[in-house]
């Protein structure tokens, strides 16, 4: 009888959680060890759920779309949508870069039925973080205008090269757009490019934004709140399956040494190639990168040099991408008992992290000689 009742339970009754009780308190009251846990286990779950086996587009070219209208001031997520989007987009953005190092980035606001562009493409992280951060002293109004911006997102990345991928992320708040001509026609431009669009509403289900992922193969979703908000942004910072029309070429990269500039024993001040453009004297310096094919000066790497067009990297540059290429096989899990060694140690291999009793993840790889233990 209590079994029967307890199946015929009400929904709020049965699959009642007492989410509280997950984190708990380390010996210095700290809820700092379980909270990096939590955030830990969600990696592992992304990581879990790739594709293996699936060609990826690592040199990609991303513009990020944020709409600024009135609708950006709703309170669902506190304290409102578009400071919460500022906030997720500095971590979008530093992850973006440390899992795509030799990608490129661009920012894009539409406000008030027109489209602006913030940041040109560049591989800068903090130049584009900088300038998410300024944009909080700017008034969200008017409607938004998802043509305008996906046209002027096109009209950079069309000229990009065929091995690289093109991308567009609009975060969409508003449930209206107001453009100017067919939007059907700004598909089509985006088709015949193989610009990938995908949008992550913050309000409801929008038929033409659902129409415009579909047809440029890319992901359309609403979010719940602003944790489900981060966990969607992170679906974008992996590199993207290629499309069947992505070209194979070799590329020519060039990989400068960091270097004083000097003439006659004496250190030469010059300004780098990246900030012509701004009117500013800070990077007016005597050390740079120098570009090993028409010795033009950049202050950073990753970059493309703007007088040759060459690329210029780091070598670990290459090797933060090329581990996209052969990810590491999938941790597996092992009670406390097996994960101990003969001698009853009961420490990572690697790090000497003491294992505990309770839950115990290790990855084991056998090698020519020895076994190696990681904790994870």
């Amino acid at each position: 009888m209590a079994d029967n009742e307890a199946a015929n339970a009400y929904t709020w009754e049965t699959e009642y959680e007492r989410t509280w009780e997950v984190l708990k308190e380390d010996e210095e009251g700290s809820l700092q060890a379980s909270v990096d846990d939590i955030i830990h286990r969600a990696k592992r779950k992304r990581l879990l759920n790739q594709i293996s086996n699936v060609r990826l587009g690592m040199m990609r070219h991303l513009f990020l779309v944020v709409d600024m209208s009135a609708a950006m001031e709703d309170q669902d997520i506190k304290p409102t949508r578009f400071l919460c989007t500022l906030k997720l987009l500095e971590y979008f953005i530093e992850e973006y870069f440390d899992h795509n190092p030799i990608s490129q980035l661009g920012i894009i606001v539409t406000v008030n039925k027109r489209a602006e562009k913030i940041t040109e493409l560049g591989g800068n992280p903090r130049h584009h973080i900088q300038a998410v951060k300024n944009l909080k002293d700017k008034e969200c109004k008017g409607e938004p205008s998802l043509q305008n911006s996906l046209e002027l997102a096109a009209s950079t990345l069309k000229h990009m090269p065929g091995h690289t991928s093109r991308e567009i992320l609009v975060l969409f708040a508003s449930l209206t757009t107001c453009d100017p001509r067919d939007i059907k026609d700004t598909i089509k431009l985006l088709k015949q490019y193989s610009i990938k669009c995908s949008i992550i509403g913050l309000a409801a289900d929008v038929y033409i934004c659902k129409r415009v992922c579909n047809e440029t193969n890319g992901k359309y979703n609403v979010i719940l709140d602003d944790t489900h908000y981060r966990d969607l942004l992170n679906i974008h910072i992996a590199p993207p399956p290629a499309s069947a029309n992505t070209q194979s070429s070799l590329i020519r990269m060039g990989f400068p040494h960091h270097q004083l500039l000097q003439s006659s024993g004496q250190e030469k001040p010059a300004m780098c190639m990246c900030h012509l453009d701004r009117n500013s004297t800070v990077n007016f310096s005597t050390g740079g990168y120098i570009c090993p094919q028409c010795k033009s000066k950049y202050c950073e790497l990753p970059v493309e040099c703007k007088a040759c067009g060459l690329t210029l990297v780091s070598a670990p540059h290459l090797a933060r991408s090329f581990h996209h290429l052969f990810p590491i096989s999938a941790f597996s899990e092992l009670p406390g008992q097996q994960s101990t060694s003969g001698q009853g140690q009961r420490f990572c291999y690697a790090c000497q992290t003491e294992l505990q009793d309770q839950q115990t993840i290790c990855f084991r790889y056998i090698g020519v000689t020895n076994a190696w233990r990681y904790t994870v």
